[in-house]
């Protein structure tokens, strides 16, 4: 868990951003790359920012893989309607990102985790799979067993982050209801996230 929090406060400042809005990020004091040339300032091409862009938000979502990532970019673009915003729909829907976004546990990287270990179920069926889509309507609830988890009650009473409006929280049953797929004016990031940029990076 050690090693996920400091890659956590080690991103954060690869990217010159508070990337989670974390009250002890390292960057609300540092804001700057980590290394002994981290405070130097570089000029950027437009190549130099749609990459940034587009690994800022692989590593918000968990640090996803680049061939998972593609994928969200693949289906993002074949959809109808604007691909950043259909992207943004994706990466949401992610069934780690939402566990996260309900305060089961205290960061995406521990919901991957928590996924992973089978505490988390989805209208009643146990689903290991971080990446799962969860769609409209379903619920997702901490599985009995799990609830007395200090992780858990821990991130339950934590009162930082607030509910995205496309969740229905009930804290006190661990459940959590997905009600729509969120724009990205949805999102409540806590830095810029820049998908378009993004979806430049892949069009080249």
């Amino acid at each position: 868990m050690k090693s996920i929090v400091n890659a956590k406060k080690k991103n954060s400042r690869r990217y010159g951003e508070n990337l989670w809005g974390d009250a002890n990020s390292p960057f609300n004091k540092r804001g700057y790359a980590p290394g002994q040339h981290g405070q130097r300032k570089k000029k950027v091409t437009d190549y130099g920012e749609q990459l940034m862009a587009k690994q800022k938000l692989k590593v918000y979502y968990g640090n996803i893989s680049e061939k998972q990532f593609h994928k969200y970019y693949a289906e993002a673009i074949r959809r109808s309607g604007d691909a950043a915003e259909n992207l943004i729909g994706l990466l949401e829907s992610r069934l780690d990102n939402l566990v996260y976004k309900a305060k089961f546990v205290p960061t995406v990287f521990a919901a991957r985790q928590f996924v992973n270990h089978g505490h988390v179920t989805v209208n009643g069926k146990k689903v290991n799979i971080p990446s799962y889509m969860v769609k409209v309507g379903d619920v997702i609830e901490v599985r009995e067993k799990s609830k007395g988890m200090a992780m858990v009650m821990a991130a339950i009473e934590a009162q930082g982050r607030d509910f995205p409006e496309y969740l229905e929280v009930d804290a006190k049953k661990f459940s959590a209801k997905y009600t729509f797929v969120p724009k990205f004016s949805d999102v409540p990031y806590a830095a810029m996230m820049e998908p378009n940029l993004v979806i430049e990076y892949y069009s080249r």
